[in-house]
C-alpha cells in the first residue's frame, strides 16, 4: 500500500486508544497536535526528535483541554512511546536503538513518508481537523476548545446546546494559547524579572504566564498582556509589589512589604533593571497594559516617568 497523504489521514482517524471505563484516552491525538504545532513553528526540522521539556510542557497545556474528565496527571511518555505501534514513528533509546519500554524511550524517528506529509502545510491543516473531529477522541466541548486554541474554524456550523458551556470551552482554548504564546514562544521558559529558567520532563516549568492587566477585568489574552514570571515574581507582581515603566524597567513599591535575603536576590535589588524581553518585539509588553498595572497598584506618578 502506498503511504501517501490519504493513507496517513486514515491512520490518524483510526488511532488505537484506550477506552477503559468509557473514557477514551486523548493522549495520542493530543501529542500529534503538539508535534504538528512544533513543525509549524520550525521547532522540528529532522526525522529524529528527542523527548524534551518543550514537548512535555506543550503536552501539559494541551492536556488542560481534557483535564476535567482525565483526573490523572498528563504523562507524555505514554503516547511518545506507544504511537510507535501506528507506524508513524519508531521509538528509540538514548543510544538510538529500538525501544521496547516507555521508560527507555528517549527519542523517536519518523517514518519517512509520514514526515514528508507533515512537512506539507495543507496536510497538517487536514490532519489537525481529522484529529479534532474524529469520534471518540474528544468530547464536543473539548473540540470547541481545541479549535479555539489552534484558531481553526469549524468545518460546519456549530450546534450550541449550552451557550455557557460553549463560551467556557472557547475561553479554555484561548487560555491555553496564551500560556504557549507567552511562556514558550515569547520568553522561552525564562522569568522576565530574574532571567531564571528551569523545566522538567514532568511537564513543569518554573515560570507562569502572568497577565499584566488582570484577566478577570480585561478578558484579554493578547500575548502583549503577558509576562513569563517565576512563581515568586508572579505572586509579587499580582499583588502590586513591583511593576514596570514604559521602557520596561523595574519599579518597586517599597512601602508594601518588608524583606530580607541574599543581596542581589531581593526584590528591592531589581529596581531600575530592564526586564528580560522576548527576542521578537511583537511579544514585548504593551505600554497601555503596563499603565493599567501601575495605576491599579498605586505607583507614584514620578516612578512612571
Amino acid at each position: 500500500m502506498v503511504r501517501d497523504q490519504k493513507y496517513w489521514l486514515h491512520k490518524l482517524a483510526t488511532l488505537r486508544i484506550d477506552r477503559a471505563r468509557g473514557n477514551p484516552a486523548p493522549h495520542k491525538p493530543l501529542l500529534l497536535l503538539v508535534i504538528m504545532e512544533m513543525l509549524e513553528k520550525g521547532e522540528i526540522e529532522s526525522r529524529e526528535v528527542a523527548l524534551s521539556a518543550d514537548i512535555a510542557f506543550r503536552f501539559s497545556v494541551f492536556w488542560s483541554v481534557v483535564a476535567q474528565r482525565r483526573k490523572q496527571p498528563p504523562e507524555v511518555r505514554l503516547p511518545f512511546h506507544h504511537l510507535g505501534s501506528s507506524g508513524m514513528w519508531q521509538p528509540l533509546t538514548a543510544q538510538g536503538d529500538p525501544s521496547q519500554d516507555k521508560k527507555l524511550t528517549k527519542m523517536i524517528r519518523f517514518d519517512p513518508s509520514f514526515f514528508e506529509c507533515l512537512s506539507d502545510q495543507r496536510f497538517r491543516d487536514r490532519a489537525r481537523r481529522v484529529l479534532i473531529e474524529t469520534e471518540p477522541y474528544f468530547l464536543p466541548e473539548e473540540r470547541v476548545a481545541l479549535r479555539s486554541m489552534l484558531q481553526i474554524k469549524p468545518a460546519a456550523p456549530e450546534i450550541r446546546e449550552n451557550e455557557e458551556v460553549y463560551r467556557k470551552s472557547v475561553q479554555t482554548g484561548r487560555d491555553a494559547r496564551f500560556r504557549i504564546e507567552v511562556v514558550v514562544l515569547a520568553y522561552k521558559y525564562t522569568c522576565g524579572l530574574t532571567g531564571y529558567r528551569m523545566t522538567t520532563l514532568e511537564m513543569e516549568s518554573i515560570v507562569d504566564a502572568a497577565h499584566i492587566h488582570e484577566f478577570r477585568d480585561s478578558r484579554n489574552n493578547d500575548p502583549r498582556n503577558g509576562i513569563a514570571l517565576s512563581k515568586n515574581a508572579h505572586w509579587q507582581f499580582d499583588r502590586g509589589l513591583w511593576s514596570l515603566s514604559d521602557d520596561y524597567r523595574v519599579l518597586v513599591n517599597r512601602e508594601k512589604f518588608i524583606e530580607d535575603g541574599v543581596p542581589g536576590q531581593r526584590l528591592a535589588d531589581f529596581v531600575g533593571r530592564r526586564i528580560f524581553l522576548p527576542s521578537e518585539p511583537k511579544y514585548w509588553p504593551e505600554p497601555e497594559y503596563l499603565g493599567w498595572h501601575r495605576k491599579r497598584h498605586g505607583f507614584p506618578s514620578q516612578q512612571m516617568m
